[in-house]
């Protein structure tokens, strides 16, 4: 307790981030920032928009244009797709449908007792490094670590009398904070990489960019951001929080008690249930010819079902187990028990649904100004006029990514943007489009915990104000800040070294390229 209250009251650390804090949570409720940010956008526009701008867009190849949101056609567009802009907003799909499934597996008791068994076996002190790993490679499934790694990291925590806030910050951390890492390939590779290829071809129209180029650098990767988030949280975010009260409710989070004789028989039916599910699912994608697969027959491609899948077989895998768990348990009687759990959960996801609508309109007024594009390509011309040595420009180019990133909150919209700028540039350097990605890589992760305009940072708010209620947006980021600053600048360290010593960045990939 000593050591906690020395760390958030006393030293610099502790001053600057409870400053940051304070200052954060005096700002509006973020459903209202948002709001305000969008009046902002549409004023701005206006103001940009009797400009012109000789940055070239790549995307059309064309002059860079703001357009004004305050004119009579906009405003009328902007009320007549108002539902559309908000139901299509990507990140709300993704969250309720999960939590529809996620909703029978904890109501049931699933959840609970899988994590009481789960902590009996894992040393209390590789818990933070599990959890970070485990967010790491959730990556895998797109957007899945937002909605069952983060909540369910709080909840382990608590479980074993550690701070919940603590645990959503290490796996916030290796969700987002740590995006570009991971030593399981997924569809992140290959999306990156069609955009890389895209911007090399605009100087060798030959080459030819391996999916997997950064894979070795981005399994190396894994290990660094596990081995900083473990310090930062056990060191430094845990003992600032000590004093921290938990004044959520708690009623529904499991105790760490012993599971019953019936609870672990539950559990293992259910469990056996989800492998079968997992076995059906393996079979019906190994054909060559499945139609789980893309047209070109990978199963890791962005336009594959599989991939287009993921959150409907997050639904269904927790779903049917629990719902299996339940009934046999007693939990369930019968099935409206079940839609009952469905309901509560889609109950505690009213605050985020409110800030999502905003969220939505917000991103969507920002994306159609071209006032990011305008930001990422600007940023990116400067950088160019600089003409610095090679491994400043690799800096230059992470923390202006870390940046832009605190703007344009899409991974593939701001690579669109700036890699048809930096590969061609860096390729005139003799730098290799796989290390100019893998430096994107670097910078496209350390900030996105950081910004609130990250799609699913309002939810990490809600999932905080379960245990702490006055949790606000200056909460978080004081909370994320270090791992922000000590990723970027250990991972940028870390990918000079790579560098310098020559490792392999991934398949088919090389640090120079010739002209």
């Amino acid at each position: 307790m000593e050591t906690g209250t020395a760390t958030r009251e006393g030293g610099l650390l502790g001053k600057f981030l409870n400053g940051i804090e304070k200052a954060g949570n005096k700002l509006p409720d973020p459903a209202v920032i948002f709001l305000l940010a969008m009046v902002l956008i549409w004023g701005l526009s206006a103001l940009f928009s009797r400009f012109e701008f000789s940055a070239i867009d790549p995307r059309t190849g064309e002059a860079i244009v703001v357009h004004n949101l305050l004119t009579g056609d906009s405003l009328a567009g902007f009320l007549a797709n108002m539902v559309k802009t908000f139901t299509s907003f990507a990140p709300l799909g993704v969250v309720l449908v999960a939590m529809l499934g996620v909703g029978v597996a904890e109501h049931s008791g699933f959840i609970n007792t899988g994590l009481k068994m789960m902590l009996k076996v894992t040393p209390a002190r590789l818990l933070t490094p599990s959890i970070i790993l485990i967010a790491i490679v959730s990556h895998t499934a797109t957007d899945a670590g937002y909605v069952l790694v983060i909540p369910l990291a709080g909840v382990i925590f608590y479980a074993m009398g550690r701070h919940p806030l603590a645990g959503i910050a290490a796996a916030f951390a290796g969700v987002s904070g740590g995006f570009g890492a991971n030593f399981v390939p997924s569809g992140l590779d290959p999306l990156l990489q069609s955009f890389t290829q895209s911007a090399a071809q605009i100087i060798d129209p030959e080459i030819a960019i391996n999916p997997l180029n950064n894979w070795f650098f981005a399994s190396a990767s894994s290990l660094l951001i596990v081995l900083l988030g473990w310090y930062l949280t056990d060191k430094v975010i845990e003992p600032r929080l000590a004093n921290t009260p938990i004044d959520g409710d708690t009623s529904n989070l499991p105790k760490f008690d012993e599971a019953g004789t019936r609870e672990k028989q539950g559990f293992l039916l259910a469990v056996t249930v989800m492998v079968a599910g997992l076995v059906l699912l393996y079979l019906a994608a190994s054909p060559a010819d499945s139609p789980l697969r893309a047209k070109s027959g990978n199963l890791s491609d962005f336009s594959a079902p599989l991939m287009q899948s993921i959150v409907p077989l997050i639904f269904l895998l927790f779903w049917i187990p629990g719902a299996v768990y339940g009934f046999y348990v007693g939990t369930f009687k019968k099935s409206k028990d079940m839609i009952d759990a469905m309901s509560k959960s889609m109950g505690s996801m009213a605050y985020y649904i409110v800030m999502a609508f905003f969220c939505a309109l917000f991103i969507a007024a920002f994306s159609q100004s071209n006032l990011g594009a305008l930001l990422a390509i600007e940023g990116a011309e400067v950088l160019k006029a600089l003409a610095l040595p090679s491994a400043v420009t690799i800096v230059g180019i992470i923390f202006l990514t870390a940046f832009v990133n605190l703007f344009v909150g899409s991974s593939s919209a701001k690579w669109a943007l700036l890699g048809p700028i930096f590969v061609p540039m860096l390729m005139q350097l003799n730098i290799s489009p796989d290390l100019t990605q893998a430096a994107y890589r670097v910078g496209d992760s350390g900030s996105n915990i950081i910004t609130p305009l990250m799609p699913y940072f309002p939810l990490v708010v809600v999932y905080c104000q379960k245990y702490v209620k006055n949790t606000g947006i200056g909460t978080l980021i004081a909370m994320m800040l270090p791992f922000s600053v000590v990723f970027l600048v250990g991972w940028t360290a870390f990918l000079l070294l790579y560098w310098t010593l020559g490792f392999p960045l991934g398949l088919q990939a090389s640090y120079t390229y010739g002209l």
